[in-house]
């Protein structure tokens, strides 16, 4: 049987993204994913799992810099130390949402 998560990044963009939690919970949900929690102080997000009776399924690794195009910079060999310590960080989070997958957002490689 198949199951199926919000992914707030994407859905209930009428309403703030800390109450998107409850208007997932309220239309059935028990999962929910979205691309990236930084923004938000883990606690804030693990009170608002808590509350509404959600798991988090997913959330992506940093991406680096998503406003300048960046989708990820595990190909870029020059940014190793960048990377490791976005690895660091996403397990903090996926450790204090009990979430138990993260997304590794390759990147997109440079021309030669």
């Amino acid at each position: 049987m198949p199951r199926f998560c919000a992914n707030l990044s994407l859905l209930y963009n009428e309403v703030d993204f800390m109450d998107r939690f409850a208007a997932a919970a309220q239309a059935g949900f028990k999962g929910v994913e979205y691309l990236f929690p930084y923004a938000y102080p883990k606690e804030a997000l693990a009170e608002a799992l808590g509350r509404n009776g959600l798991v988090q399924v997913l959330h992506n690794m940093p991406p680096g810099d998503w406003a300048k195009g960046e989708r990820g910079i595990a190909c870029h060999p020059g940014r190793t130390a960048e990377f490791q310590d976005g690895v660091g960080r996403a397990i903090e989070y996926a450790t204090a949402l009990g979430c138990r997958r993260l997304n590794c957002l390759a990147g997109i490689p440079r021309p030669a």
